[in-house]
């Protein structure tokens, strides 16, 4: 790609990751939640892939760490799901639930959307680059 959609991807990458993360930490005061800002965080490591190409773009995310994150956020979620057995019932809500429309509140759900939040990203790259080797 030209040096200019390079540049522009460079800018662009940065608002997409931040914009991508602040709806997974906002997911349970606004719309949004783990699954769409995995989608946003996700969009720009593929957006990053097409202008970079494909050999730079796999260098800065490899294959082991997008299946460690993967892991990672899935047995995150997990473990908080199963932790909540410990009050009595599958998902119970075991943190604290603070104060309403703060960011620190609404218990296990922010803990529940950056799991899933990470989980979703590295998931959806890592589906984009295997239809992108499948095409080779």
């Amino acid at each position: 790609m030209t040096i200019i959609i390079k540049t522009v991807t460079r800018i662009i990458v940065g608002f997409l990751m931040a914009y991508g993360i602040y709806i997974v930490l906002h997911g349970h005061l606004t719309p949004g939640g783990g699954f769409a800002g995995g989608v946003i965080v996700a969009g720009s490591f593929v957006l990053f892939l097409l202008s970079y190409g494909e050999r730079e773009g796999y260098n800065k995310m490899r294959k082991t760490i997008v299946s460690f994150f993967e892991g990672f956020g899935g047995v995150v979620f997990l473990t908080v799901a199963v932790l909540g057995i410990i009050g009595g019932v599958f998902f119970n809500n075991f943190i604290e639930k603070g104060e309403p429309i703060k960011l620190f509140s609404a218990g296990i759900i922010p803990v529940c959307n950056i799991a899933i939040g990470i989980k979703v990203a590295c998931a959806l790259f890592a589906i984009f680059v295997t239809f992108l080797l499948l095409e080779e």
